[in-house]
Order: C-alpha cells, then structure tokens, then sequence
C-alpha cells in the first residue's frame, strides 16, 4: 500500500489546530465576559455618578445654608447686646428723671427688654438650624465618601478588566473581580444607606 505524505501532515496538523481551536475559544469567551462586566459596571457608575451629583449638591446648599445662618445669628447677636446695652442706660438713667418721666423711661426699658427677649430667642433659633445644616453636611458627606471610594474601586476593576483583554489572562479576570466587588458593595452602600464607611481608606485617600 503506497503512504500519501500529504495525509500524514495533515494528520499531525490536527492535534494542534484543535488546541489552537480551543484556546480561540476560550479567548472569545473571555473577550465576552470582560465586555459584559465592563458594561455593567459602566453603567452602574454612571447611576452613581447621578446620585453623587446630587448630594453634591445638597452638600454645597447646606454649606451655603450654615453659612448664612451663622450670619444671621451673629446680627441677631449683636442685636440683642445693643438692645441690653440700651436698657441698662435708661434704667440708671431713669433713677435721676423726674417723676413725670419715669414711666416714659419705663416704657422705653420694657421695649428694649423685649426686644433683646425676641433677639435672643431668634439667635437660638439660627444657631439650631445652622447646627442641623452641619449635621445634613456630614450626612451628604458620609454618601459622598462612599460614591468617591466606590467610582476609584471600579475604576481600577476596569483597567484591570483592559489589561485581561489585551493579555487574554484568565486569572487576571478574577483578580480585577476583588475591587469590582468593593466597588459595587460601596456603590450599593450610597444608595440604599448602609452603614458602611471604612474611614481609614477615606482618610487616606482624602
């Protein structure tokens, strides 16, 4: 029986276009699952990005609130003081009027009694609101070091993710899986109000 060299070649050819078949394979299965994760993950930044803008900008409102009210209450301060001041002078004063003019006196003591009773009240009533506006500040800015932490987690899952792309590692998939985990529970943690802040992390990276 005559051997056809042809048919021999192109039977030791095919052990390794079948390796070479299953490695491409694999390659497009894991082209795939970094395409999906990167969507998803592009996605679930850009929801957080909307929430992060907004508490933002209730962080700078209530900011811009503190500050006007701190204002207030040092007008109403010094309202108050000049408002004693006054009444102090008229009741020392009213001790060397005559007679006939010391209910005038008096009443000019009762007016500015009560208005440095009203200036006072007032005063309190700023200084809380201005201590509630501190409190809202620190509340945004607790979510916000959530968003910040969960956008740098996801932004190193994605480079990572690239990387894996480029160099067809499967193990690098899984490595690059660790911070999207951290990302998305920190993500999650913004906008349903977990308690989760690991303030050491945020410290160092503030």
């Amino acid at each position: 029986m005559d051997i056809d060299p042809m048919e021999t070649v192109e039977q030791l050819n095919e052990p390794a276009d079948d390796s070479q078949d299953k490695k491409d394979q694999v390659s497009h299965q894991l082209n795939i699952w970094v395409a999906i994760t990167v969507a998803l993950l592009a996605t679930f930044m850009g929801i957080c990005k909307v929430k992060d803008d907004n508490i933002v900008q209730a962080m700078q409102q209530s900011q811009a609130n503190k500050i006007d009210h701190w204002a207030f209450y040092q007008a109403r301060n010094m309202r108050e003081e000049l408002a004693k001041s006054t009444e102090l002078q008229l009741r020392l004063a009213a001790k060397n009027v005559p007679a006939d003019q010391k209910a005038e006196y008096q009443a000019a003591i009762d007016s500015y009694a009560k208005l440095a009773r009203e200036q006072h009240e007032k005063k309190d009533e700023l200084k809380k609101q201005a201590e509630q506006d501190q409190v809202d500040y620190d509340n945004a800015n607790y979510k916000d070091d959530q968003f910040d932490l969960s956008d740098a987690l996801l932004a190193i899952a994605i480079s990572l993710l690239a990387v894996t792309a480029l160099t067809k590692q499967r193990w690098l998939y899984f490595v690059a899986l660790v911070p999207t985990g951290f990302g998305v529970l920190m993500g999650l943690a913004g906008l349903l109000g977990w308690h989760i802040h690991p303030t050491a992390l945020v410290a160092l990276l503030s």
